[in-house]
């Protein structure tokens, strides 16, 4: 029988199987999400910026400059503006030199004098980082505007060794490293937010329920027609004029608890790993499925449920689902009633059955029409 292990989350429970990788999300207790981790204003976001830089310091394992021409130029930029010039017939030899471009996220309402972390990758052949410096470098955005000055020393956490007979080992990148408080904030972020009559929401997951949910939580704690949702993703939201109590609005609004929709029936495939997630309210409708030699049937038999004479019950249906596996080669299956899809994964995982066994059972029931949710694989 198939090993699995229970693990109990806060909000859902995950079933790990061996064989076949299988997370199965059940429901458990909801709890209420607060309104900032669901959603962002309108115009709050951050900025992507861009750099170009040179690292010095490395322990020999820098860009070979007869190889990339583009170091070697920037080095020689760098040092004519300290007054040395190099003559032009003359190479520079040095491995203590890296080319890197500078990646960094400009926070909304970044002011000037603030700092924040950047990211330096090499663009040439150097084969490690590690204990270098970065020099001062300018960091722009998509519009030219330069945003920050980022410079100091890198923190690489990979490594790598190399042996004179050519043997070598790497661990992890050590390409790259980053700089936590590395530059300095010079212009203030871009952004279109401003505080107005009205702002409006975004959600991060468009659903008409969640941005129902969202509104009426606003509408309880400020009145009625305060929140008005546009469609599944935006509601707008009617602010005072003083911009004192706008700002203590949005404070209140961010920190409201709201339920939000569930997720629509999902099946997530990866066919790389052989990793299956299976959602909450995926269905398996009567079906028959043959694998190989492994056939799996699903039938349903309702029967009805009287109530008890001159009781003031009513007539019921109650569904009676059975569950049949037959596979050659003396192998047994052992499924309990109920056709839902942890049943099916649980029974092929019992025997050992590779992850593509599962996923092509999971494309049968779907191109059959039996299984009732959208199969995602990536």
């Amino acid at each position: 029988m198939g090993l699995y292990f229970r693990i109990k989350l806060a909000a859902t429970q995950i079933i790990v199987m061996m064989g076949v990788c299988v997370i199965i999300l059940l429901p458990t207790v909801s709890h209420g999400e607060r309104i900032k981790d669901l959603a962002s204003i309108q115009g709050v976001r951050g900025n992507q910026l861009l750099g170009y830089g040179l690292i010095v310091g490395l322990d020999g394992t820098g860009d070979k400059i007869s190889q990339t021409r583009f170091t070697e130029q920037s080095f020689r930029s760098m040092l004519n503006k300290f007054g040395i010039r190099v003559p032009d017939g003359q190479s520079i030899k040095s491995s203590n030199i890296a080319a890197v471009m500078i990646s960094a996220e400009l926070p909304a309402f970044a002011k000037p004098g603030q700092t924040i972390d950047i990211t330096a990758s090499s663009i040439g052949n150097a084969k490690s980082l590690r204990g270098g410096t970065l020099l001062m470098s300018p960091v722009t955005g998509a519009d030219g505007q330069t945003y920050a000055i980022a410079q100091g020393n890198l923190i690489v956490s990979g490594l790598g060794a190399e042996g004179s007979d050519g043997s070598r080992i790497t661990v992890n990148i050590p390409s790259v490293g980053r700089i936590p408080n590395g530059a300095y904030v010079e212009r203030p972020a871009p952004t279109v937010f401003a505080l107005n009559d009205t702002v409006i929401y975004n959600l991060h997951r468009a659903d008409f329920t969640t941005a129902v949910h969202l509104s009426e939580a606003i509408n309880r704690r400020f009145g009625h027609s305060v929140a008005v949702p546009m469609d599944a993703t935006s509601i707008k939201v009617r602010l005072p004029n003083n911009q004192h109590e706008q700002l203590m609005a949005l404070s209140d609004i961010e920190t409201l608890d709201i339920s939000p929709g569930e997720a629509e029936a999902k099946i997530v495939v990866n066919s790389r790993t052989g990793t299956v997630v299976i959602g909450n309210h995926v269905r398996v409708k009567p079906a028959a499925i043959s694998h190989g030699t492994l056939v799996v049937t699903i039938s349903e038999s309702p029967y009805a449920s009287q109530p008890e004479p001159f009781s003031a019950g009513t007539t019921a249906v109650i569904p009676d689902s059975q569950i049949q596996v037959q596979e050659e080669d003396n192998r047994a299956f052992v499924f309990n009633p109920g056709p839902s899809l942890q049943d099916i994964v649980q029974a092929v995982n019992s025997v050992g059955a590779s992850p593509s066994d599962l996923v092509a059972i999971l494309e049968s029931l779907k191109s059959a029409g039996a299984l009732r949710g959208k199969l995602v694989v990536i």
